[in-house]
Protein backbone atom coordinates (compact mmCIF):
# COMPACT_ATOMS: atom_id res chain seq x y z
CA UNK A 1 0.00 0.00 0.00
CA UNK A 2 1.19 3.65 -0.90
CA UNK A 3 2.55 5.57 1.53
CA UNK A 4 -0.27 8.78 2.00
CA UNK A 5 0.91 12.14 1.70
CA UNK A 6 0.91 15.07 4.09
CA UNK A 7 -0.42 18.31 2.94
CA UNK A 8 1.82 21.31 3.97
CA UNK A 9 -0.13 24.12 5.20
CA UNK A 10 -0.69 26.83 2.23
CA UNK A 11 -0.36 29.95 4.56
CA UNK A 12 2.56 28.99 5.93
CA UNK A 13 4.20 27.91 3.11
CA UNK A 14 4.02 31.79 2.05
CA UNK A 15 5.18 33.06 5.33
CA UNK A 16 8.23 30.83 6.61
CA UNK A 17 11.61 29.91 5.18
CA UNK A 18 13.71 27.26 6.51
CA UNK A 19 17.44 28.17 6.96
CA UNK A 20 20.34 25.70 6.75
CA UNK A 21 20.50 25.12 10.16
CA UNK A 22 16.70 24.43 10.40
CA UNK A 23 15.61 27.05 11.83
CA UNK A 24 12.29 29.21 10.58
CA UNK A 25 12.60 32.58 8.77
CA UNK A 26 10.05 35.04 8.76
CA UNK A 27 9.54 38.76 7.43
CA UNK A 28 8.17 40.91 10.45
CA UNK A 29 5.22 42.82 9.69
CA UNK A 30 4.07 46.49 9.33
CA UNK A 31 6.37 47.28 6.46
CA UNK A 32 3.30 47.15 3.65
CA UNK A 33 1.59 51.10 3.81
CA UNK A 34 1.13 54.13 5.82
CA UNK A 35 5.18 54.70 6.15
CA UNK A 36 5.16 58.30 6.55
CA UNK A 37 3.71 58.14 10.39
CA UNK A 38 5.86 55.35 11.56
CA UNK A 39 8.60 56.01 13.23
CA UNK A 40 12.52 55.32 11.22
CA UNK A 41 13.95 53.02 14.13
CA UNK A 42 10.73 50.86 13.90
CA UNK A 43 10.74 51.19 10.30
CA UNK A 44 15.28 50.24 10.36
CA UNK A 45 14.27 47.19 13.00
CA UNK A 46 11.49 45.27 10.52
CA UNK A 47 13.70 45.27 7.40
CA UNK A 48 15.55 42.37 9.04
CA UNK A 49 14.04 39.07 8.98
CA UNK A 50 12.97 37.47 12.15
CA UNK A 51 13.75 33.92 13.68
CA UNK A 52 10.58 31.60 15.11
CA UNK A 53 11.12 31.08 18.26
CA UNK A 54 12.26 27.68 19.31
CA UNK A 55 8.95 27.01 21.03
CA UNK A 56 7.33 27.19 18.08
CA UNK A 57 9.56 25.39 15.79
CA UNK A 58 7.71 21.96 16.54
CA UNK A 59 4.21 23.40 15.21
CA UNK A 60 5.96 24.65 12.12
CA UNK A 61 7.50 21.22 11.01
CA UNK A 62 4.33 20.21 11.64
CA UNK A 63 2.70 22.61 8.95
CA UNK A 64 5.79 22.37 7.16
CA UNK A 65 6.51 18.47 6.90
CA UNK A 66 9.16 18.49 3.81
CA UNK A 67 10.74 21.52 4.40
CA UNK A 68 13.62 20.30 6.92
Amino acid sequence: MAKVKVKSHSGAKKRFRVTGSGKFKYQKTNRRHRLTQKDTNRKRNNRASGVADATNTIALKQLLPYNR
